[in-house]
């Protein structure tokens, strides 16, 4: 049997079977579609009886599948909830590009090991991490880094960073 008439033959009884595990027509239709095109894609050949058990065995674990994927996404939804954001407008995003690269401007003014540190710090390292990317002792970090930071703070120093 050919993979058109396979198709013919066997695409709406399984849309059908997939409708019934799903309850969306939507849904049923792309997996009763992925279980056909893995059919073809794996050469799978034989009585019109085991392509069907095949494929309605295909359907029913791509099925399980996105079940499991949907199952964890609303968990770790609930676990983690998002909460929309309006779109920044055209003075906010130009507001915030502004005080973006007057940052980038003041961080290039500094030393390298200063610009360095802060932006490790920026990322979430440990002093103790720190200390090690840029090879100073873990017990100066601190010092180190508040320096650092007066010296961003007086490079900024006569530029006016928007609200």
């Amino acid at each position: 049997m050919d993979f058109d008439n396979t198709f013919d033959a066997l695409y709406p009884q399984l849309v059908r079977y997939c409708h019934r595990l799903t309850g969306d027509r939507d849904s049923a239709e792309d997996t009763a579609q992925e279980a056909l095109v893995r059919l073809y894609q794996h050469g799978v050949e034989g009585p019109e009886s085991a392509l069907r058990g095949w494929l309605f065995k295909t359907a029913t674990h791509l099925i399980r599948d996105r079940y499991r994927v949907d199952e964890n996404r609303r968990r770790l939804l609930a676990a983690n909830p998002v909460t929309p954001t309006r779109p920044d407008g055209p003075g906010e995003a130009f507001d915030r590009e502004e005080r973006r690269a007057l940052a980038r401007k003041a961080l290039n003014l500094l030393p390298e090991r200063d610009r360095e540190m802060l932006l490790l710090r920026y990322e979430g390292f440990s002093y103790k991490e720190i200390a090690v990317a840029v090879d100073v002792a873990a017990t100066s970090v601190g010092t180190l880094l508040a320096r650092a930071e007066k010296r961003f703070v007086e490079a900024l120093d006569g530029e006016e960073l928007p609200a």
